[in-house]
């Protein structure tokens, strides 16, 4: 296990130096007369372009283990579960309350003009309802949490 927290502590400061140096360079390279500096952009380009490489990894990294401890823990799966339906449940009844109906509202023409359609409208709307209901939800936990473990701790 020793080794393994050795191997992770140095790909970690190799990610650091990595990262320190391209963000130097992007600031060594900065050009307040040019803002069209081809050197300056291609530092922001491989800035953006290493960002997007520790995100994807970063993301993966997280997938793979939640994965890995969901699978190796029943009790984990278990609750993953229950929360993966829990989630299917608000967004099912939020897409059966959504509406497609277009909203009438000054410069709707541009939108409609644009490409807005009903499936949209109704996909938008179930995500604002899958917010309320989340947020009803939070609320009443955190208003009914304390009352409920002053009835089960008497």
């Amino acid at each position: 296990m020793e080794k393994i927290s050795k191997i992770i502590t140095i790909v970690l400061w190799a990610l650091i130096i990595v990262s320190a140096i391209l963000v130097i360079s992007l600031v060594a390279n900065i050009n307040d007369v040019n803002e069209q500096d081809p050197t300056m952009l291609s530092w922001i380009n491989a800035n953006l372009i290493w960002v997007y490489i520790l995100g994807v990894v970063g993301a993966g990294i997280a997938v793979f283990f939640a994965l890995f401890h969901t699978l190796t823990n029943k009790q984990a799966a278990k609750s993953g579960l229950i929360s993966l339906l829990f989630m299917g449940t608000v967004a099912i009844v939020a897409y059966v309350l959504a509406s497609p109906e277009i909203p009438s509202f000054i410069g709707v023409d541009k939108f409609i003009a644009e490409g807005l359609t009903s499936s949209t409208i109704k996909l938008v709307d179930a995500g604002l309802i899958a917010t309320y209901i989340l947020f009803g939800i939070a609320v009443l936990s955190i208003i009914l949490g304390p009352v409920i473990r002053l009835v089960y701790n008497k």
